[in-house]
């Protein structure tokens, strides 16, 4: 039987490439996503008056996150993001309505203004690739011009 070493832990970070369903936009990205779970509290108002909702991201961006929410919101709604890590505030609008399982709904959230250091995440850069990716799968490589 073979034993392995015990390595200290550490965070893993996976790149999602995209979570929009089809079309040629599923493709373009300003940056990339990261499955990261952070701390937040969604505010925003729907039909059934004002709410706060505790929640944690299921993908981060530079730009936004992917959540679950149990509220019911809808494309192009105003919601305000806090993180429960470092207690900033974020005013967001909902760009993506998912499916719903176990009562809460995957919902899709960009920032109103850029705040591409809310997440305190280093993003990768556009043209890194996870190890084992498939070649057909990575950016083409930026050249100099001389």
């Amino acid at each position: 039987m073979r034993t392995l070493a015990r390595r200290p832990l550490t965070r893993l970070v996976w790149i999602v490439n995209t979570w929009a369903t089809s079309g040629p936009e599923a493709n373009r990205r300003r940056s990339q996503r990261v499955i990261l779970s952070v701390p937040v509290t969604v505010s925003g108002e729907n039909p059934k008056g004002k709410f706060t909702e505790e929640t944690k991201t299921l993908v981060v961006n530079a730009h936004g996150a992917l959540i679950n929410l149990a509220a019911k919101v809808s494309q192009g709604q105003q919601l305000e993001l806090k993180s429960a890590t470092s207690e900033d505030k974020q005013s967001c609008k909902v760009v993506y309505v998912g499916p719903t399982m176990q009562g809460q709904t995957q919902v899709g959230i960009e920032f109103i203004k850029p705040a591409p250091h809310f997440w305190r995440v280093a993003f990768p850069p556009e043209n890194w690739t996870p190890p084992g990716a498939d070649e057909n799968e990575r950016p083409p490589a930026k050249t100099s011009k001389s």
